[in-house]
C-alpha cells in the first residue's frame, strides 16, 4: 500500500490528519489480532491503544523496509504478547466467539448460518486454548491471511521456523477439535 507509506511519511512530518487516516484504516485489523491473541475485548482495546501510541512514537524511525500493515501487525502482536506476559487475561480466553468475528459467518439459509457459526465458534475456542506460541502464528496466517514471509517478519523468525511452528499449531488445533 503505497498510500499507507505516504500517510506514514506525512504523519512523521507532523500531519495529524494523515495519522488519523492510518488509525481509521488499520484499527479493525489490529483489534482482530489483539482480540484473537488476548481473548478479551477490553484487553484487545487496551493493546490497540498502546500499539497506536507506540506507532506514533516510532513514526520517525519507520524504515519502510516492510509494508506499513506488516509493521502494524508486529506492533500490535508484540503489544498483545507483552500484555499476556505481564498478567493473565481477566476474561476467559474461551469467551472469544463469532460475535467478535462476524466476517467469518457464511451466507446461506438461516440453518446453514447457525451450523457454520457453531463450527466457527468451536474453531475460535480451540485456537484460544492453544499455547500463545502456537496461537499467534496461526492467527496471523490463517485468520488474518498474511503470507508466510509476512508472518515470519512480524514474529522476527525465519520462514522454516515459522512453518515448523504452524505445523505444530495445526496439529494441536486438530487435537483440540477432535476432543470436542
Amino acid at each position: 500500500m503505497a498510500d499507507s507509506e505516504a500517510l506514514v511519511a506525512a504523519a512523521a512530518a507532523g500531519d495529524h490528519a494523515a495519522f488519523d487516516t492510518l488509525v481509521r484504516r488499520h484499527t479493525p485489523m489490529m483489534y482482530r489480532v489483539a482480540l484473537r491473541i488476548t481473548g478479551s475485548p477490553a484487553e484487545a482495546e487496551d493493546v490497540v491503544q498502546e500499539a497506536w501510541l507506540a506507532a506514533w512514537r516510532s513514526l520517525a524511525t519507520f524504515r519502510h523496509e516492510s509494508a506499513v500493515s506488516t509493521w502494524l501487525y508486529r506492533v500490535v502482536t508484540n503489544g498483545a504478547l507483552d500484555l499476556l506476559r505481564r498478567h493473565r487475561p481477566t476474561v476467559s480466553i474461551e469467551s472469544v466467539s463469532i460475535a467478535e468475528a462476524p466476517d467469518l459467518v457464511a451466507d446461506g439459509t438461516p440453518e446453514r448460518q447457525v451450523v457454520h457459526a457453531e463450527q466457527v465458534d468451536a474453531v475460535l475456542r480451540a485456537i484460544a486454548r492453544l499455547d500463545v506460541a502456537q496461537r499467534v502464528p496461526l492467527v496471523l496466517r490463517e485468520l488474518e491471511g498474511l503470507s508466510y514471509e509476512e508472518v515470519a517478519e512480524v514474529l522476527e523468525v525465519g520462514v522454516p521456523a515459522l512453518r515448523s511452528r504452524l505445523h505444530r499449531a495445526r496439529v494441536a488445533l486438530l487435537g483440540q477439535l477432535r476432543e470436542r
